[in-house]
């Protein structure tokens, strides 16, 4: 039996996708605002909370991807509420890899990219 981990909400997945869609359709439509503008876009999509458990947190990531851990820090105390902020990655509108962001406290501790992020 698989292991059930936290995951972000759909909505907000689809909505950043929806933005890279949308920065992609301006792109084609009007003239480029950068020559270097190939049209990679990351947007923010949600942050969820998720508890340290044996050093890591594990989440369910979006896209097919899969579950993940990540290791936080040993001074980050088991069992504390760490922030969890995910970013969809798009080039030319089309979703290629997300990037956690996890955070203690205010403080950045993990980042981490998956596929084109």
């Amino acid at each position: 039996m698989a292991t059930e981990y936290p995951a972000f909400d759909a909505k907000a997945i689809e909505q950043a996708i929806d933005t890279g869609r949308r920065h992609a359709e301006a792109l084609q439509k009007g003239p480029r605002q950068l020559s270097a503008d190939h049209g990679e876009l990351k947007v923010s999509a949600q942050c969820i909370s998720l508890s340290v458990q044996n050093g890591k947190v594990c989440l369910n990531l979006p896209l097919g991807l899969g579950s993940v851990c990540l290791p936080v820090p040993s001074w980050v105390p088991g069992g504390a509420t760490v922030q969890a902020c995910l970013d969809i990655c798009t080039v030319l509108g089309i979703p290629c890899g997300v990037e956690v962001t996890v955070s203690f406290n205010g403080q950045r501790i993990v980042q981490k990219g998956f596929g084109c992020c």
